[in-house]
């Protein structure tokens, strides 16, 4: 989970520290959990053990960073119709190219997460996953139980919900300069629709940011009880 969820993963923390993190959050949570089965190191189910922790942490952390997504796309979205996709530059956490909107974005949402102590939610929720997935070296009936593609559909419509009030607004923009463009002609629209755009696109960002606090914080619930609330 460290080597995947967001700001845990981080390349300016050092392994060591992960490695010393995660190890410290174990030795914490294990008096917390009871009645767990006993894995002996030299059995057949050790091995089956590993593998299924692994993925439960990958899967924790993979379903943090779909939240972070979610906005990132609501910022591809806002940037393409405000003619900023051409402002891309390559971001080293995701080895993709990304235009600047949605790297704002993007960051706009890792400070949220810092601000809900987002990150102790994800330490609770690793402890509480020991409930929903006891040790008992079954991955396969694990990651059944976790419903990922539940979350990876909310993928789409948050970021859509996200974006919408920009798309609405820069849509009249839009149809706006396409009515003054019939009406005269003589006007070089594309000289004077990029300006315009690109100003309320800013103006429009500046008013609907703040909104953007209860969506993450519902995707983030979403994330956290999809390990939280099996039996």
């Amino acid at each position: 989970m460290f080597s995947t969820a967001p700001l845990f993963s981080m390349r300016v923390i050092p392994m060591r520290a992960k490695i010393g993190l995660a190890f410290l959050v174990s030795v914490c949570a294990q008096p917390m959990l009871a009645n767990q089965p006993m894995v002996p190191f030299n059995g057949p189910t050790a091995l089956g053990t590993v593998f299924q922790q692994v993925g439960v942490g990958l899967a924790m952390g993979f379903a943090v960073r779909i939240v972070f997504a979610s906005v990132e796309l609501a910022g591809e979205i806002v940037g393409l119709q405000m003619g900023l996709n051409f402002a891309s530059f390559f971001d080293p956490t995701s080895n993709a190219q990304i235009s600047a909107v949605a790297r704002f974005f993007g960051q706009i949402a890792m400070l949220l997460f810092v601000v809900i102590n987002g990150h102790l939610l994800i330490i609770m929720a690793v402890v509480e996953s020991f409930q929903s997935f006891p040790v008992d070296g079954n991955i396969l009936d694990a990651l059944g139980q976790m419903k990922l593609y539940k979350l990876g559909t909310s993928l789409f419509s948050s970021a859509l919900w996200i974006a919408l009030p920009m798309m609405a607004l820069l849509l009249f923009v839009n149809l706006t300069m396409g009515v003054i463009s019939r009406v005269a002609p003589q006007m070089n629209i594309y000289a004077v629709g990029f300006p315009v755009t690109l100003t309320v696109g800013l103006l429009g960002i500046t008013a609907t940011l703040p909104m953007l606090e209860q969506p993450v914080l519902t995707l983030m619930q979403q994330a956290i009880d999809l390990f939280s609330n099996h039996r």
